[in-house]
């Protein structure tokens, strides 16, 4: 018997790479609240919008409940909620909310997600209107 030798084929291995780049927009807006002590006592669930602005290609708004936003509020409380105002789905984002006194040395923030663990991660904004 006889043996028929073959030649080996050296295959050659090619890296390979991928990148995925998330995309991040910074923004501000501040909302000036003109004669405050006068929107206090409006009632509960009544609210101030700001005019809408642009941040990352989404339009948002700012909404200020002065006697808060719910019954068990009981007016003890004021609300301020950051909303999106334009049509999107799945928007993810970071904010910080803060309000500043008429002296603009009170600084007292209302929440901020830069402050937490990143596990929590973005909030998302499931639709036109969502709010937190």
């Amino acid at each position: 018997m006889s043996e028929t030798a073959t030649p080996e084929k050296t295959l050659l291995v090619s890296p390979t790479r991928s990148r995925s780049v998330t995309e991040t927009v910074n923004g501000s807006h501040r909302f000036v609240i003109q004669g405050y002590s006068l929107a206090k006592g409006m009632g509960v669930g009544k609210h101030i919008a700001s005019d809408n602005f642009t941040v990352g290609g989404y339009q948002w708004a700012i909404y200020f409940y002065p006697d808060g936003k719910n019954p068990e509020d009981n007016s003890t409380y004021v609300s301020v909620f950051i909303a999106l105002a334009s049509e999107g789905t799945d928007v993810r984002a970071l904010f910080e909310l803060t309000l500043l006194d008429q002296s603009g040395k009170g600084k007292h923030k209302v929440h901020s997600h830069f402050d937490r663990s990143l596990e929590s991660g973005p909030y998302t904004l499931k639709y036109r209107g969502s709010m937190w």
